[in-house]
């Protein structure tokens, strides 16, 4: 079995694959203080729950927090006897790179793009709302092309908190109206809407620069959310989309042809 680990930010979101089926998913805080053995125990422990412990044979993992990319490297060896693929563009020779520093771009873009381009082998545009909302555009021949990198929402509503004196620090949730009559709503609108209209027009300004349309996807917990007050919809929201592009890259790399 195959232990895929997306460590983000703030969540790492872990799926177990059992030959094409990803049967498991789990999420957990990145917390950047969490020792290897902590990291080592916590994943036997999540194994357990399910009688995996002793089924899973390989891992892979992409990461954009650096202090935690060893420590899970080297608990996923102590813990579980697993010597995991790591992903990074030195790792990763499945995308055409065409940017201009292509040792910058996050692993995490890397997945996302590859899985995009392996299930679509079209022109591609890849929307993920984390802790920032990243878009990775790659085209149907491999080229990855860059993309955008803006706050997320979770983001806007801490510096709205933090950057003035009365506003407070609100729950992201759906916005009844545009207008909003107190404090919150009004807040829920700008983030939630205004993140709507963003995305909305950052697609129209990709395309025009693609000169084509492009198969938009959608993933990150807001997702659901933000496509209500969108116009032009997504053709695809997939939660899964990071932990099924680590297999593919894994699938791609490790398994003989």
């Amino acid at each position: 079995m195959l232990l895929t680990l997306d460590i983000g930010n703030t969540t790492t979101t872990i799926g177990l694959f059992d030959g094409d089926n990803l049967v498991e998913t789990w999420s957990i805080a990145s917390e950047k203080h969490r020792s290897e053995d902590e990291i080592g125990i916590l994943l036997i422990n999540l194994l357990k729950i399910h009688n995996y412990e002793d089924k899973v044979d390989s891992a892979c993992l992409c990461s954009v927090v650096v202090c935690l990319t060893e420590r899970y490297k080297n608990a996923l060896k102590r813990y579980l006897g697993i010597e995991p693929f790591v992903v990074s563009n030195k790792t990763t020779n499945l995308l055409n790179y065409c940017v201009d520093y292509p040792e910058e771009v996050g692993a995490d873009r890397i997945v996302n793009a590859f899985a995009a381009y392996s299930i679509y082998k079209k022109t591609c545009i890849v929307v993920d709302m984390g802790t920032a909302t990243s878009f990775d555009i790659v085209r149907g021949n491999g080229d990855f092309l860059g993309g955008i990198i803006c706050a997320g929402m979770k983001i806007q509503a801490e510096s709205l908190k933090k950057f003035t004196s009365k506003l407070p620090l609100i729950k992201i949730e759906a916005p009844q109206n545009a207008i909003g009559a107190n404090t919150i709503d009004a807040m829920l609108s700008g983030i939630v809407r205004g993140h709507a209209c963003m995305i909305d027009g950052l697609i129209k300004e990709c395309e025009k620069e693609l000169g084509e349309k492009a198969v938009i996807i959608a993933t990150g917990g807001y997702s659901d959310m933000v496509a209500e007050y969108m116009n032009r919809k997504f053709d695809s929201i997939n939660p899964n989309i990071t932990l099924e592009g680590l297999k593919i890259v894994y699938d791609a790399h490790v398994l003989p042809v």
